[in-house]
């Protein structure tokens, strides 16, 4: 069995079973039929994953890698805000009519601050570090902007990384203000821990922990069947993950740079639909 699996499972439980349900609040998020998007929630859910040990994917349904990754080095790679760069159409509904999601995500990891070393942008800025003073405690990242908070036309998700280094052996933690248990949490795990994997082997180091914390875990009301069918299969063990050992430039990793060797995994037999 998955660790991931494990902590997916317990984490589920818990909401469904002692968490706060907001049915009678007036809330934001939607259905596309125009009905309120309720939850059930747990507040400040907190995992961790040994990076040396599994790699952190479920097999209680399948997590699509190569798209995970594909949003993954569009935010911090291509540091871009514009739907057109990616290759799967999860950010359309958040768009404008230039495919623009305003000053979001890798807008905000791709502008450029002065440092007493020079001009970095933030992404630049661990490079940098974990390659020239790795020892460091201030080595993270933040794109949760308030100033340009009116110009994104989603506030980020998962909006905060601290990189911290023992001996040869790097950590990290991902904090996330919000995150929808079903269709976003272990796609976030295997997005970071790619992440920590990519840091780790272009500056010589070994990966360690990902600890994961989320302010707000929820399940939305009408994706409770579905985690409940999920939560009844038996888990499989977690695959071999692979990623190309030969690239030492950060910038030069692709989706082809990192697969799965005998991902078994269960599938749905319903659509998963998406509040807005």
């Amino acid at each position: 069995m998955s660790y991931a699996d494990i902590l997916f499972k317990k984490n589920c439980e818990d909401i469904l079973n002692n968490g706060f349900s907001d049915e009678l609040l007036d809330v934001r998020p939607t259905w596309p039929d125009g009905q309120k998007a309720h939850t059930v929630k747990k507040f400040c859910i907190v995992n961790r994953y040994d990076l040396s040990e599994e790699f952190p994917v479920i097999t209680l349904r399948q997590t699509f890698l190569k798209a995970a990754v594909d949003e993954l080095l569009w935010i911090w790679q291509k540091k871009s805000n514009n739907v057109g760069d990616l290759k799967t159409r999860i950010w359309d509904a958040w768009a404008d009519e230039r495919g623009s999601i305003g000053k979001a995500y890798g807008y905000q990891l791709g502008v450029k601050h002065q440092y007493k070393e020079g001009e970095f942008d933030q992404v630049d800025r661990v490079l940098f570090d974990l390659k020239h003073n790795p020892q460091s405690r201030r080595i993270m990242t933040n794109i949760y902007n308030h100033q340009d908070l009116h110009e994104m036309e989603l506030y980020p998700c998962a909006y905060s990384m601290t990189f911290n280094v023992s001996g040869n052996t790097l950590n990290a933690i991902l904090n996330q203000r919000s995150q929808d248990m079903l269709t976003a949490n272990n796609w976030n795990v295997c997005q970071y821990a790619v992440l920590v994997h990519m840091m780790a082997q272009v500056n010589g180091l070994k990966v360690g922990e990902l600890v994961h914390v989320i302010a707000d875990a929820h399940i939305y009301d009408r994706h409770i069947p579905i985690v409940e069918q999920i939560l009844s299969k038996t888990p499989y063990d977690a695959p071999t993950f692979r990623m190309d050992e030969t690239i030492k430039d950060f910038y030069k990793f692709t989706t082809d740079s990192f697969w799965f060797e005998d991902y078994k995994f269960h599938t749905l037999d319903t659509k998963i639909p998406v509040a807005i």
